[in-house]
């Protein structure tokens, strides 16, 4: 870098002793008439001072400025490489997780579908077993119902035969026929005494 400014600068410099040069030609001959000479002595001195200035400058501000301007562009190339690699990464996985997209949407359908068939499965458990604990406790009453049906009926078929029988009584009672049970009935209840 410091090389391309010194040669730039050399190539400034040459440029313009070439051109001074070539335009002192013809103001020689007048000068030398008139005595300007030492002025023109003094134009050059003047003009290699500057110039020699200018290439001091440019080669100590010049190249620390080009110098860090070369690094900060580098600096910011390996920013965007690395933000470019970054998206690329970024891209990749959201490219990867797409087609995993469609893999993970059918994983999802058959484990719903196997969860729903589990859960129907489990209704159905569910439904027979109330089924089945329905269905013993209306055997349980039936049995219930039947049994309180059929001590009803033998009550009611006792009450029937205990009315029967006392109509049948009643028919065949006749006045002797009671004094008799009486009569039966007390000494029962009073046995005689026994004579010694």
């Amino acid at each position: 870098m410091k090389r391309l400014l010194l040669a730039a600068a050399l190539a400034v410099f040459a440029s313009g002793l070439s051109t001074a040069a070539l335009a002192a030609e013809p103001e020689k001959k007048e000068a030398a008439a008139s005595g300007e000479g030492n002025l023109k002595i003094w134009e050059w001195a003047n003009f290699l001072i500057l110039a020699a200035g200018l290439g001091y400058v440019i080669r100590k501000y010049a190249g620390p400025y080009y110098a860090a301007r070369a690094a900060g562009i580098s600096k910011n190339l390996l920013d965007s490489d690395r933000t470019a690699k970054d998206a690329e990464a970024r891209a990749a996985e959201v490219d990867r997780r797409l087609a995993s997209l469609d893999v993970e949407i059918a994983r999802l359908r058959a484990e719903s579908q196997k969860e729903a068939a589990a859960e129907v499965e489990r209704y159905a458990q569910q439904t027979a077993a109330e089924i089945a604990k329905i269905g013993a406790n209306g055997e349980q009453e039936i049995r219930v119902a039947e049994k309180s049906a059929r001590l009803e009926l033998r009550r009611y078929a006792a009450q029937l035969a205990v009315e029967l029988a006392e109509q049948k009584v009643r028919a065949r009672m006749d006045a002797d026929t009671e004094d008799r049970l009486v009569g039966g009935f007390v000494r029962d209840i009073h046995p005689p005494a026994a004579t010694s």
